[in-house]
């Protein structure tokens, strides 16, 4: 593997201001230093609740760069072309690739760090290994992502979520919807399972979307995650902030399955299904025999109908 140290570029004025421990002072102790909240855009986002997330994250406040990483070493221009502007008869602007990590502050003053940008498409061990090396050098304390992923559930009942963690006890008490499973790697989980090894506290919150909502823009799924967040990190994040955009989101879903009785029809499915699974929690799987359930496709393929049906050069229009 090549130098990790290659990849990336530290502001030693901002790292001045976290006022991290001389190495040899930390010896053997816990890490005492900021949390690193992990926010990179990955394969799955179900609803872009990590993506709302992180925007409102850094947002909370004056942010400033501490690391940027060397984007043209890790993106696969190819299959992430950036985008460029026209402007009648030249190339007027160009959105190059960020990866980075800023140093934010929450509503109380307190500093913590956002890993954000695209998710590498290169040299992803070098890449772990170089974010390794900063978690030891700024003594992070702890590693948090958070995301989204499609799920069997219906939007009328509470989002739940499905923790996991470095250690038992970083997510004590927590209950899984998931036994063993096989699933397509993100850059983010394997930076978890790799600062487990090295025996960092690192956990995520994979928050459960409806999966009629998946591609949706759907910020109650931001809630969940940014106060799962809050609670394991103490944290004020000003999450109250998301309320009225999220009240919109689910008005707006209410108001296209009042409209759609197909569409109710298969909502209910979920919801008898949803039911029928939380009264027998201890079953592992989601599936629950007494209730017939629509599959993703047939509410898709339902949603979808409703939604061309509202356009403008629809006939019923």
């Amino acid at each position: 593997m090549l130098d990790p140290r290659g990849l990336y570029e530290i502001d030693t004025e901002v790292e001045a201001r976290l006022g991290v421990r001389d190495a040899d002072v930390r010896s053997d102790t816990p890490a005492t230093g900021p949390v690193l909240i992990n926010a990179l855009r990955g394969f799955v986002d179900a609803g872009s609740a990590g993506t709302i997330a992180v925007e409102h994250l850094l947002g909370l406040g004056e942010t400033t760069r501490l690391v940027t990483f060397d984007a043209d070493q890790l993106v696969d221009y190819r299959s992430k072309r950036p985008t460029m502007t026209f402007d009648t008869n030249a190339w007027v602007e160009y959105e190059a690739p960020t990866i980075a990590i800023d140093l934010a502050h929450d509503a109380e003053q307190t500093p913590f760090l956002v890993l954000h940008g695209t998710e590498p498409d290169l040299q992803w061990e070098r890449f772990v290994a170089a974010v390794i090396d900063l978690v030891d050098r700024f003594d992070v304390s702890m590693t948090i992502g958070m995301y989204g992923i499609p799920m069997g559930v219906p939007h009328t009942r509470d989002l739940s979520v499905t923790p996991h963690a470095s250690r038992d006890e970083l997510i004590a008490n927590a209950s899984s919807w998931f036994g063993r499973v096989a699933v397509p790697a993100t850059v983010a989980n394997l930076l978890e399972f790799r600062l487990g090894e090295r025996g960092h506290d690192s956990l995520g919150y994979a928050v459960h979307v409806p999966h009629y909502l998946a591609q949706s823009s759907y910020p109650p799924a931001a809630i969940i995650a940014l106060t799962k967040v809050e609670a394991t990190t103490g944290l004020d994040l000003r999450v109250t902030d998301l309320e009225e955009a999220a009240e919109e989101a689910r008005e707006e879903v209410a108001r296209q399955v009042e409209q759609s009785p197909e569409v109710a029809e298969v909502v209910r499915g979920l919801e008898e299904q949803y039911d029928a699974f939380t009264r027998a929690a201890e079953r592992q799987s989601l599936l629950a025999d007494s209730a017939p359930i629509p599959t993703a496709d047939e509410i898709g393929a339902e949603f979808e109908r409703f939604l061309a049906q509202q356009s403008p050069d629809s006939p019923s229009a």
